[in-house]
């Protein structure tokens, strides 16, 4: 990874874990992971052996990190989506006014992990669904909380699951996750690739994201995979 390339705002974003991390003891704590039950509708018998779902929830860093663990997942790239191509690019996103959300595109295969379990590890240890264009000290449109359903079958099943959650008070608060077709998805720097396995150490990483990555070891230890599958994407 180069870092020269590595913009202000990522810098930013690093200074600020530091930050929380220093305080952690007094007045910050990581968010804490919510068991919450698996979606009643999920897809039926699969056909297809690669699927592919577009997610976001705050930082792609530890959204990414977390999927890479989880078995039957074949890829995770980190980008953007839910705006035009000409600003799908880290520092125009992140002025907060693109239409973009920092999303993950996860291909995997439905015979081993369903759509449905993709979202039960997204709502349970990769984000904060009651956080509205917010996820931990990260704040903008662009940390909103998104399904980007990639056919008419996952955005009823990415509904119907948040409607089960509402029902059952699966969180203090209502989940304020949307959901969106016809969004494309455009990978984003090569050095926002695979950060959370490069990056071990970087304090914004390891107060907000290796948490995550031990809670889908600690609640999913049967879909757990130690080893992470890493993205060969760049742009």
């Amino acid at each position: 990874m180069n870092f020269k390339q590595t913009t202000f705002t990522a810098l930013l974003r690093i200074t600020v874990g530091a930050l929380l991390l220093q305080t952690a003891g007094c007045s910050f704590a990581a968010e804490d992971p919510v068991v919450i039950a698996p979606p009643q509708l999920d897809e039926a018998a699969p056909i297809a052996k690669t699927e592919t779902a577009v997610l976001s929830g705050g930082c792609f860093w530890g959204v990414q990190g977390v999927f890479q663990h989880l078995r039957g997942v074949t890829d995770v790239v980190s980008g953007y989506a839910g705006g035009e191509a000409n600003t799908a690019q880290y520092e125009t996103v992140s002025g907060g006014d693109t239409g973009h959300a920092e999303s993950v595109k996860i291909t995997f295969d439905p015979s081993q992990v369903s759509y449905g379990t993709l979202l039960q590890v997204f709502f349970s240890v990769a984000h904060n669904p009651t956080e509205l264009n917010r996820q931990g000290p990260d704040s903008g449109t662009q940390y909103r909380s998104e399904v980007f359903a990639q056919t008419p079958e996952q955005h009823r099943i990415a509904e119907a699951y948040i409607k089960q959650l509402d029902a059952a008070h699966s969180f203090g608060q209502p989940i304020v996750t949307k959901v969106e077709d016809g969004k494309a998805f455009y990978p984003a720097e090569s050095y926002h690739q695979n950060f959370l396995t490069l990056n071990p150490n970087y304090p914004y990483i390891v107060y907000n994201d290796l948490p995550k990555v031990a809670d889908l070891k600690k609640l999913f230890s049967t879909r757990y995979s130690e080893t992470p599958v890493l993205t060969k994407v760049s742009s």
